[in-house]
């Protein structure tokens, strides 16, 4: 299909009520699809002000903590409605527990899935029972299995979408992760960064924002800096974000003596991020599991800042190709703070903040990622 396209995109959350990386990756397709050809109308669970947040292009179907029964009925009501106003070309979905409700409502048109990570495996680790992990698994199967086209961030996630999900690997279509890169190319100056955000202007500074949950790693980081401050004592990590490990992490740097080195942050507003970012010397994202891509690698790129990040699902593939040498060796507190040490030593070579720029916007900038979306979408309508 050449022509122009219209999508109805089923998501999780408004990114900038509920923020995440896949609310993200949504809302940056919400905006740049429409320069590829592709109109856009999309339902998330969100309050009444997303749809004039969104310029009418999305709509809440109902209050994120909402009773899940009601939100279910809700987001297969307004598929109907929306069916009947105007039928899509396409209908991609980006959350399985929210795609559900919809079966049966476009049985004769294309579905796109956008598989952002494991959903069942993601959530339960943080608290929920192997019977909730198993009903989460069948939500995704019961999804995934209808889906004309999958798209991936990485080769990694489609791995686990070909074995865990059996999904066909002829229908996987790997694209990465993207961000409006302009909006972290800000051009601010390390020093003037720094200024705005009271951070000190003769020190070395690390910058980790992730949620505080197991699978992010932030422990081996803690554990690490122990090592680095032997050999340089006046680092600062600042580890930006919230979640359910906040008290264990803050006693684990403390245990270490690490009061001057360690700063949590805690929730960093998007619109400060980019600071954050030009503010550091380098950033980390220490990951254990399940990491499919990553945006905070591509932020940190789009503001020039090198980013060091463990093998770790598609980690690697998001900036190997940039310089190895922002890869650790392994995961684990050793290999991250032997290679954190290499790097403040100027032993481990990181590229400048021009190359690492140039690096994001020629390959994550939105519209880029957009365009390559875009044409999944045709090759679904096409092969449907």
């Amino acid at each position: 299909m050449s022509g122009a396209i219209d999508s109805l995109q089923i998501g999780m959350h408004w990114f900038a009520e509920r923020p995440g990386g896949l609310d993200r990756m949504f809302v940056e397709l919400v905006e740049s699809l429409p320069a590829q050809g592709v109109s856009v109308r999309g339902l998330v669970a969100g309050s009444d002000a997303v749809a004039s947040s969104s310029g009418g292009h999305v709509q809440s179907f109902a209050a994120p903590e909402s009773r899940l029964a009601p939100r279910l009925w809700r987001v297969r009501a307004l598929s109907s409605q929306l069916k009947r106003a105007r039928r899509p070309d396409v209908v991609a979905t980006h959350f399985a527990l929210y795609a559900a409700p919809t079966a049966g409502v476009f049985n004769n048109v294309p579905r796109v899935v956008h598989f952002h990570g494991p959903w069942a495996d993601e959530t339960v680790p943080e608290g929920g029972s192997a019977w909730a992990r198993g009903a989460r698994r069948s939500v995704e199967r019961f999804v995934y299995r209808g889906g004309t086209r999958h798209i991936v961030l990485s080769k990694a996630f489609g791995d686990i979408l070909h074995t865990r999900y059996g999904v066909r690997e002829d229908r996987i279509r790997v694209v990465p992760g993207c961000v409006d890169v302009a909006r972290f190319d800000t051009g601010v100056t390390r020093a003037s960064a720094r200024a705005a955000l009271g951070l000190p202007h003769d020190r070395r500074i690390l910058f980790c924002v992730r949620r505080l949950v197991w699978r992010m790693g932030i422990e081996d980081l803690i554990d690490a800096m122990f090592l680095v401050v032997q050999k340089a004592p006046d680092v600062i990590l600042a580890i930006a974000g919230r979640g359910p490990l906040e008290a264990t992490l803050r006693a684990r740097a403390a245990a270490r003596g690490l009061e001057r080195n360690v700063r949590f942050a805690g929730f960093v507003p998007d619109i400060e991020l980019p600071l954050w970012y030009a503010a550091a010397d380098m950033s980390v994202v220490p990951t254990v599991a399940l990491e499919g891509f990553g945006l905070t690698t591509i932020e940190s790129l789009a503001c020039g800042t090198p980013v060091l990040v463990t093998p770790v699902g598609g980690l690697p593939e998001a900036v190997a190709p940039l310089s190895p040498d922002l890869v650790f060796s392994s995961a684990g507190f050793n290999a991250i703070g032997a290679g954190l040490i290499e790097a403040l030593r100027g032993t481990r070579t990181l590229p400048d903040a021009a190359a690492c720029r140039a690096y994001a916007r020629a390959r994550f900038d939105r519209g880029v990622v957009a365009s390559q979306v875009a044409q999944i979408y045709r090759e679904a309508i096409d092969n449907f």
